[in-house]
């Protein structure tokens, strides 16, 4: 019996002295093969990097760069870090036209951390590559600071060997955007003409923005055919019309704007950023509310289903808004209703009225939210506080969705009708991705 305990006791002690000395030629703590057992931290930092960004060069990084950087970098960033992992699936052969992925090693050790630290830092050189000098070394202090601390917790090939497949990652992700139609040459746009047609608004009177935005590829195959809204109102100039008592309701909200109003309409003009920078910073708050119940796996998982629906949406949108072409409240207040001098609370966008952008942008990312950690979550959106701006209260991410389009609407910036429209769109989007692409097996 006693021989017996001496050799148990030996055996355990031989276990234990192998574990460590595997332990250390590994240099790893956690097992570098499975991304969930890290913190989120990386990935909400390269994205309260991208606000800060957005935040200081509004006229660089405008809505379209922003969420076509958002949409290929949170691909980019998945497939280089879950596609590959147990209970996931890459998503080649799922979006359009998107090409194979090359597999890491098989028996090989990877830092997931390291592979997104060098996803992130790749997209934004290419995505940001005309900010000042300045943003793009603070791009590669970023990026430094997260590698001399990475190189700390792996050995140094298993470091480089993650920093290099993301690289690769990021450039076949890279090489494929510039397929998608957004670097065509487009011949210079004519607006319609005619009555209820769109028209250059006040103050500025700037050119439409972008109005060939909708022929670029979608990220998910058939996205915007499906999505297509009906027709918007007909438009009339008669009092009893429906379009002109629509027209009427924001013209008397804009002669009686309660203080409330305005601090709605204020924080949710999203200046400076934009309003899909919004909804990328409601998520990074979030991610600090969840904490470590939103570890790495999560918050890249989310990041993408937002990235990929914010980018669609946004086709989707542009293509609707230049099919019906509708003229917006300000052009139709001041024909019309004939006061010639009324402008709304806020600068109108120069794009078409219907349906409304920020309709459409909130109520997909208040989709994927919702399905992702609760229709009831109720938060605090602190987005402006540096502005500052009061923080809000919601009870759900559709509650701040609802509060966003009524922001529109008392601003004097749209009509309910193309809020309702666009709440609708913006839906069908997250809904279809949903339903079309699958992240898990």
């Amino acid at each position: 019996m006693k021989s017996n305990k001496i050799t148990l006791v030996v055996v355990c002690l031989l276990a234990v002295t192998f574990s460590i000395i595997f332990s250390s030629c590994k240099k790893v703590g956690p097992d570098a093969i499975e991304p969930e057992i890290y913190p989120s931290e990386i990935v909400q930092a390269w994205i309260n990097f991208d606000l800060r960004l957005l935040r200081a060069n509004p006229a660089i990084l405008n809505n379209f760069i922003m969420v076509q950087h958002w949409g290929y970098s949170s691909i980019a960033l998945y497939e280089a870090t879950l596609a590959d992992n147990t209970g996931y699936q890459t998503l080649s052969g799922q979006l359009d036209q998107m090409p194979s992925m090359p597999a890491k090693t098989q028996g090989l050790s990877y830092h997931y951390p390291a592979i997104a630290n060098a996803v992130m830092a790749a997209m934004k050189r290419y995505y940001y590559s005309n900010i000042p000098a300045a943003d793009k070394t603070s791009t590669d202090s970023l990026e430094a600071a997260f590698n001399t601390k990475y190189q700390t917790e792996v050995d140094a090939e298993t470091f480089q060997r993650s920093v290099d497949y993301g690289k690769a990652i990021a450039q076949i992700i890279i090489d494929w955007s510039k397929t998608d139609g957004s670097l065509s040459v487009n011949p210079p746009y004519v607006l319609p003409v005619g009555p209820g047609q769109y028209e250059k608004t006040p103050t500025a009177f700037a050119a439409p923005q972008n109005p060939y935005w909708a022929n670029n590829r979608p990220l998910v195959a058939g996205i915007v055919a499906a999505t297509e809204l009906p027709p918007p109102p007909a438009y009339s100039t008669d009092p009893s019309s429906s379009f002109y008592k629509m027209a009427k309701e924001v013209y008397d909200m804009s002669q009686a704007l309660t203080v409330a109003q305005k601090e709605q309409i204020t924080f949710w003009r999203d200046v400076p950023g934009g309003g899909h920078a919004h909804w990328l910073a409601i998520f990074s708050q979030v991610l600090s509310k969840e904490g470590n119940a939103a570890m790495f796996d999560k918050a890249v998982l989310v990041y993408a289903k937002m990235g990929i629906s914010q980018s669609d949406a946004r086709i989707s949108c542009w293509k609707a808004k230049y099919t019906h072409n509708l003229l917006r409240p300000v052009t139709y207040i001041r024909a019309v209703l004939g006061q010639p001098n009324w402008s709304p609370f806020i600068a109108t966008p120069n794009h078409p009225e219907y349906p409304a952008a920020h309709g459409t942008f909130s109520a997909a990312a208040a989709e994927v939210l919702s399905k992702e950690f609760g229709s009831n979550y109720s938060f605090t959106d602190r987005t402006y506080e540096f502005i500052p701006l009061p923080a809000r209260n919601y009870t759900s991410f559709n509650d701040a969705a609802k509060d966003a389009g009524e922001s529109r609407v008392a601003g004097g910036l749209h009509c309910w009708p193309a809020i309702i429209a666009g709440n609708t769109q913006g839906r069908a989007v997250a809904k279809y991705m949903d339903d079309k692409i699958k992240f898990k097996k």
